[in-house]
């Protein structure tokens, strides 16, 4: 701890003479802090963090080493450089020390020069960690500030993307809320298997989920005589319609080049906004991409799509329950949708059935 412009350094010795030296020849330039013991010096070590520790090797009860090894072990004083103070000559004494985490070496007697200069260049070295670490500190908060606006704008980008689906279709209101929470549950359970715990990290799922919402952002391309079509599509219609998931990645795309960004939220989005029609034996679209090769977030809200589109009403049908729907999921397992994805269903039919509930549409 620096007392106004004077570093405190701490010495550590059990000989009175040898404290007293250390005393007279470093108190005219720094505060000087005595202990007679490693224990009392470990002690002061903490209360008082000082700049520097001057230590002697050869103490009863315990030894500089000893008190060396404590001090690194304890956070708290980890960091505070160490200098050996000793008449031990040999070189494995030495290596001894720098294994431990000392920084220096004086042999006694002591040279007051060498002490003095030994121990303004270890306190400048000290000094300028310091800063380094300060500014390091400050520039990583700068960062995370940084990030932190970036995850806002594209979090915002979202919301008015996806108002502007709601917009556009009355049927996907709830639904889009539904979906997410259908999506995080399935991806959270998945995050327990082997096959998929080092992808579905929390930070992952948070942002799969974040993105899904997007996953029919294309449809503000369709044209609304086909978007509100009441009744079903003709195949001509249907071809048209399908053709939201590529306008939705390349809308996303653009955003992703506009924003100069690449960040894994938009990544998933885009992934989600493409993929999330294709079928586990290749059979959907746009790609007949087929099993492992659909991206995982793209899985995810398939089986939540479709879970949602038979829970709610539409024009041309009427809604099933839920034991209805989960007939149909179940049936579709290794054809429409992952198996694992399937067994996560049946271990999660619960909690689809209250959001399906309590999100239910007005």
């Amino acid at each position: 701890m620096i007392t106004g412009n004077r570093a405190t350094i701490l010495a550590i010795d059990d000989t009175p003479t040898n404290l007293s030296l250390l005393n007279q020849l470093l108190g005219k330039h720094y505060r000087i802090k005595l202990a007679n013991s490693g224990l009392k010096g470990i002690e002061l070590a903490r209360d008082l963090q000082p700049e520097l520790i001057l230590l002697d090797i050869m103490m009863p009860e315990m030894d500089g080493y000893a008190v060396c090894k404590q001090l690194k072990a304890d956070p708290k004083t980890a960091r505070i450089p160490i200098i050996f103070l000793t008449a031990k000559t040999e070189a494995v004494d030495e290596e001894m020390g720098f294994e431990l985490g000392a920084v220096d070496f004086i042999h006694k007697p002591i040279t007051p020069s060498i002490v003095l200069a030994r121990v303004r260049a270890h306190l400048q070295i000290r000094a300028w960690q310091t800063f380094l670490e300060d500014k390091g500190a400050w520039l990583q908060r700068e960062v995370d500030r940084r990030v932190n606006d970036v995850v806002r704008l594209q979090e915002g980008t979202i919301r008015v993307l996806v108002s502007l689906a709601e917009f556009r279709d009355e049927c996907t209101g709830n639904h889009i809320r539904r979906t997410q929470n259908y999506v995080r549950l399935l991806a959270d359970h998945l995050s327990q298997q082997d096959r998929d715990r080092a992808f579905l990290t929390a930070e992952n799922i948070d942002l799969i989920a974040k993105a899904s919402p997007l996953h029919d952002i294309g449809k503000i391309a369709i044209p609304d005589h086909l978007l509100l079509k009441p009744g079903k599509h003709t195949p001509e219609e249907f071809e048209l319609m399908k053709t939201h998931s590529i306008k939705g990645e390349n809308m996303l795309n653009t955003t992703r080049r506009e924003m100069g960004d690449d960040t894994p939220m938009l990544v998933f989005a885009t992934q989600i906004a493409r993929s999330h029609h294709e079928r586990w034996d290749g059979s959907g679209y746009p790609d007949g991409l087929s099993g492992e090769a659909i991206p995982l977030p793209a899985r995810l809200m398939a089986l939540a799509d479709v879970y949602d589109a038979l829970r709610s009403r539409r024009p041309y049908k009427q809604p099933f329950n839920h034991a209805e729907a989960a007939v149909l999921i179940k049936q579709e397992s290794g054809r429409h949708f992952d198996p694992a994805l399937v067994d996560a269903f049946c271990s999660l039919e619960n909690e689809f059935a209250t959001i399906a509930t309590q999100l239910a549409d007005q």
